[in-house]
């Protein structure tokens, strides 16, 4: 399909990062695509989240881990990338369930080190007395999220791919059992294939079209710190917390508790709350009491999807036939480089080239209890909204 104001070939409804690496893909191999956003480029958990790449239960795992190495390389702009990562533990719980995480890598061929209370601290110098220990993953590492986003965007649009900010998707129009365009505020766009990666809104764009996507929403929040001195391993998680040391010296940290929320046509909002940053403050300083002293200069909320398993969904339906969904269920980011290959061969030849993706199918939840989230606890709160 030549490139047309009015549609193009592939149109991808998202411009979170796992849309914007899937456009990219597909604009590698010569399709025209055009990419759709309500806002703006990676506004959400894409571009402000802990920035880790070390998915080691994901069956895009290996992928992730040979990609990440080459995507400044192959982007053409800087994702800020570093290798490796420590996990530091302040109890006991925390150090034998890292030791569980070392024994599994092991077994997956990936190196992780053990380290003593010694070992931490010489590696992590703001981490304190009460640090027990750890381990090193010597694969994995961290990037810069909002350098990430940018990257992919421009990358798509050096390589010809249209990008259309604060223009959602209001319907997916269908005709003979496919997807035939995109309903937006600026008009229908044509497409000879679609790609929706949404958010928490999946659910709502796919069930008019009788798709049943589950998706439940909750607000996450980071906080970041004045900077600190440099360590030599940025990235470094452990008590509950993601996050990383940026180039400046910031501290950015997540890692819950989240609130459940509910999903309207518009998609949900969320703000910052105190109580939330304080907890995550508290938690900072007890993994690395060397920060304990630093101000909180800002925060973030924004919105995590999350399956019912806590698995991403990356699926081309059957009915419409020319729709591939995906949903990443928190763990977007890292994944990106991956994910976007694998919608890409989705897309392109109907199935993945470097993976066997069959337990992240739609297809998996077909039995699913029609009240799965009041099962779960995941009811939104009155007051969360």
């Amino acid at each position: 399909m030549t490139k047309s104001a009015n549609g193009a070939s592939v149109i991808v409804i998202g411009a979170g990062v796992t849309g914007l690496s899937a456009a990219w893909w597909l604009a590698r191999s010569g399709v025209d695509v055009i990419v759709l956003d309500k806002g703006v480029v990676g506004w959400e958990a894409s571009s402000r989240n802990g920035g880790g790449a070390s998915h080691y239960q994901s069956p895009l795992f290996d992928e992730e881990q040979r990609l990440w190495p080459m995507m400044d390389e192959l982007l053409g702009y800087p994702t800020e990338y570093q290798r490796e990562r420590v996990i530091i533990a302040v109890s006991e719980r925390q150090l034998h369930h890292y030791h569980y995480i070392a024994g599994m890598c092991g077994d997956m061929g990936y190196q992780v080190d053990k380290i003593d209370a010694q070992q931490a601290r010489e590696m992590v110098p703001l981490a304190g007395d009460n640090c027990l220990g750890g381990i090193h993953l010597r694969f994995g590492g961290h990037a810069n999220p909002q350098r990430t986003v940018q990257a992919y965007a421009w990358a798509t649009q050096d390589l010809g791919g249209r990008i259309i900010q604060h223009c959602p998707a209001l319907r997916i129009e269908t005709s003979a059992g496919r997807a035939t365009g995109v309903v937006t505020p600026q008009g229908t766009l044509s497409c000879d294939a679609l790609v929706v990666a949404a958010g928490p809104q999946i659910s709502g764009l796919m069930a008019p079209l009788g798709v049943d996507v589950p998706l439940a929403a909750a607000r996450a929040e980071m906080i970041v710190t004045e900077p600190a001195p440099l360590m030599r391993w940025g990235g470094v998680d452990g008590n509950g917390l993601y996050g990383r040391q940026t180039l400046r010296g910031n501290l950015a940290y997540g890692g819950g508790p989240h609130e459940w929320l509910d999903t309207d046509p518009a998609g949900p909002t969320a703000r910052p709350s105190t109580p939330l940053a304080r907890n995550l403050a508290r938690r900072v300083a007890e993994l690395l009491p060397g920060a304990a002293h630093l101000n909180v200069i800002r925060s973030w909320s924004g919105i995590i999807e999350n399956t019912p398993d806590g698995r991403p969904i990356i699926d081309r339906l059957t009915h419409p036939e020319n729709v591939t969904i995906a949903t990443m269920s928190g763990v977007g980011f890292g994944l990106s480089p991956a994910s976007g290959h694998a919608i890409r061969d989705l897309v392109i030849d109907g199935q993945v080239s470097f993976a066997e993706i069959d337990k992240l199918a739609l297809s998996r939840f077909a039995d699913l209890a029609p009240d799965w989230r009041s099962q779960r606890g995941w009811e939104a709160l009155a007051s969360a909204a």
